[in-house]
């Protein structure tokens, strides 16, 4: 293996920081006190979660003819939605995320998604990371972008929760990657002997060496962040697994490190194609985790929270029917999620276009009348408070046509 693949999969820093990152890179925790940076938070939804069934449109009948096995009842029968403003209501299994509803900091964007027709996981994947639906020549992610405008030029402003580097944070600025899972608090090259060698073997002052050492140096960071919150969390009793678990790591860091101001993690499991369920199931199953995944993730950042936005996405949504394995299929509309202690929340936005047949795109699927980018243009103007030019930037050949006024000023 080729030294310059082992540093990128070893998850020590992506491939940014093999040719980006120059010398005096490293800096000292910032002045700035911790609560009052801004922090943006991104949960990516792979395999295209059902936004009909999470956000749900219980006062239409077609909603029900289309579903008559996976449908989620109205509220107040047996399994019923948790009613949020007498026209949608949230899956059961959300429970956990209806105090955030109630406290206005959690907010919805239906019919919301790429504008490009794609079905295939993978394009939409892609599009929705580089922020160009239609263009596969984009070659870094839209929060690499946004990296590069606000960088204060530390490698680890950006943290990635899992082994590899997604195409959402890929490009020419460095971001630290944290393991997810059991695997989280070490990765490879903390082996000692193995970091030994390689400690060695890059000690020259060629830049490809100096990148190792800065990198190593940001990976170090990270993990004495985490080993000091560890030692001290529940009397040495394990963290839950799972999205809890690393939803809680992240926070930790967040509140630990000043210097960390953007975060990245994904799930997998939400391609619902047979037994999806209705309130029992696959997507219950996974929506439940997901919840208490989110409230561990807000309840841990606590005073954090305050200056901290969280988007939950996902490439596309499912079919409005059912299929005949008791499924759904690759859809076009889905359901954005937004919380934060500034997020004007208790409100579902987007135009609602209904689920009549006149009304659904190519005839099967829910509408979109809010791209994607709407909202991410909202969280990047009014709570990072980017300029037009820097927005030009992030999102570019993106024209607004509406305003989302998902942000307290």
């Amino acid at each position: 293996m080729k030294r310059r693949n082992f540093l990128i999969q070893s998850g020590i820093f992506s491939t940014a920081a093999i040719t980006a990152i120059g010398s005096n890179t490293i800096v000292a925790r910032s002045a700035i006190s911790n609560s009052d940076r801004q922090r943006l938070i991104v949960i990516f939804l792979r395999g295209a979660v059902d936004g009909l069934n999470v956000v749900v449109p219980y006062s239409e009948t077609a909603y029900y003819q289309a579903r008559p096995q996976i449908a989620i009842p109205q509220p107040g029968k047996e399994g019923g939605v948790l009613d949020l403003d007498g026209r949608f209501g949230l899956h059961p299994a959300l429970v956990p995320l209806m105090p955030f509803w109630k406290e206005n900091s959690l907010a919805f964007v239906h019919a919301c998604g790429s504008p490009d027709p794609t079905r295939s996981h993978f394009d939409a994947q892609q599009y929705m990371e580089n922020a160009t639906p239609g263009d596969k020549h984009t070659q870094d992610g839209w929060m690499n972008r946004l990296l590069g405008v606000i960088s204060q030029k530390t490698p680890i402003q950006a943290v990635s929760v899992g082994e590899t580097t997604p195409w959402i944070f890929s490009g020419r600025m460095p971001v630290a990657n944290i393991a997810s899972g059991r695997n989280a608090s070490r990765l490879p090259i903390d082996r000692p002997q193995l970091a030994a060698a390689f400690d060695q073997l890059y000690g020259g002052n060629d830049a490809l060496s100096q990148t190792y050492r800065q990198g190593r140096m940001a990976h170090q960071a990270i993990m004495n962040d985490l080993d000091s919150e560890m030692n001290l969390a529940n009397n040495g009793a394990p963290l839950p697994d799972g999205f809890a678990s690393d939803a809680q790591r992240l926070a930790q860091l967040m509140v630990l490190d000043p210097r960390i101001e953007l975060g990245f993690m994904a799930l997998g499991g939400w391609d619902t194609h047979v037994n999806q369920g209705s309130t029992q199931g696959q997507l219950a199953r996974n929506l439940k985790k997901l919840g208490s995944g989110l409230a561990t993730l807000v309840n841990g950042l606590g005073s954090v929270y305050q200056n901290t936005t969280i988007v939950v996405m996902s490439e596309f949504g499912r079919t409005v029917k059912q299929n005949d394995n008791g499924g759904t299929d690759h859809g076009h509309g889905n359901v954005m999620w937004v919380l934060g202690g500034k997020i004007r929340g208790g409100k579902v936005y987007g135009e609602w276009p209904g689920l009549s047949t006149a009304e659904l795109y190519q005839g099967r699927d829910l509408a979109i009348t809010s791209d994607f980018r709407d909202v991410i243009s909202a969280v990047l103007s009014d709570h990072l408070h980017l300029n037009q030019a820097k927005l030009n930037q992030v999102l570019p050949n993106y024209a607004s046509t509406q305003k989302v006024a998902l942000i307290v000023k």
